[in-house]
């Protein structure tokens, strides 16, 4: 039997169901299919409770997130239990500042790939490695959750569910990712438009100065860069078939309750699986 807060227990009754809820496309298996969305869904598998986690998604799955909000180190949702009156979730991580923000864009703006990358609506594996050598890491290490229901756990299943559709809404939408940290995608983008363009082969990390061969017989086999930099890196996918939403503003209409845009990518998507 679950116990509250002040250490009393309480009986746990059914979800009241919910009409047009924002429930999440896989409803069986893995949620989050793009590589950012399934980075931060493995992590927060890795470190919270089991248990409540699976509730989470079965409350995900079903729809009992009513609606969320994404702000600079915050994120707020409704989810509805088994209480008239749904609870009240708010997720806190660091937001980084004006400064950070500063170097972080300098730091995009000067390598040709992520540059390019980003002003096309797509997310390189790459930015991972770029946030962590600034110090400011892209996903957080800790979440600070809290839940207006009687449940101890953190997170707790409403604090799961919404945690899981942010997940998804980070497929969607990837510059979710960094304005959860502090910058959007609009704002970002302008900024890096704003950076003087990469020097194309200062951007090459393969890149090498040619010298003579009689100048180099004594190391000719010795590697000219360092092994580690030929690691390996995942392919990049495609354009995406949505891209074309993710560009424009999204139109203020609902469709029983869900945002147009949303239906609209599942078709973009459908169609792009159609013409493969």
């Amino acid at each position: 039997m679950p116990v509250d807060q002040s250490g009393r227990f309480y009986e746990a009754g059914r979800p009241i169901e919910v009409d047009g809820g924002l429930a999440v496309r896989a409803q069986r298996g893995k949620i989050g299919e793009q590589w950012w969305s399934r980075r931060f869904v493995d992590w927060l598998e890795g470190v919270c409770q089991p248990g409540r986690l699976a509730r989470g998604r079965t409350y995900a799955r079903k729809g009992q997130v009513l609606d969320f909000a994404l702000a600079p180190g915050r994120v707020t949702a409704r989810v509805q239990g088994s209480r008239p009156v749904p609870y009240q979730v708010e997720i806190r991580i660091p937001a980084y500042d004006e400064a950070q923000w500063t170097d972080i864009t300098e730091a995009l703006g000067s390598r040709a790939l992520y540059r390019a990358a980003l002003l096309a609506g797509e997310m390189p594996h790459e930015i991972v490695e770029l946030f962590t050598d600034l110090g400011m890491p892209l996903f957080p290490s800790e979440l600070d959750i809290s839940c207006s229901c009687p449940d101890w756990g953190i997170p707790c299943k409403h604090g799961s569910a919404a945690l899981y559709v942010l997940a998804e809404a980070f497929d969607d939408d990837p510059f979710l990712v960094l304005a959860w940290r502090g910058r959007g995608r609009d704002t970002l983008l302008d900024d890096l438009r704003g950076t003087p363009e990469p020097d194309e082969e200062m951007a090459d990390p393969l890149a090498i100065e040619e010298e003579p061969l009689d100048d180099r017989l004594a190391d000719f086999y010795a590697p000219g860069i360092s092994l580690g930099r030929l690691r390996e890196r995942p392919a990049r996918g495609g354009t995406p078939p949505e891209l074309l939403l993710r560009a424009l503003d999204p139109p203020p209409v609902k469709v029983r309750h869900i945002p147009l845009v949303d239906t609209l990518r599942a078709a973009y998507r459908d169609l792009g699986k159609a013409e493969e």
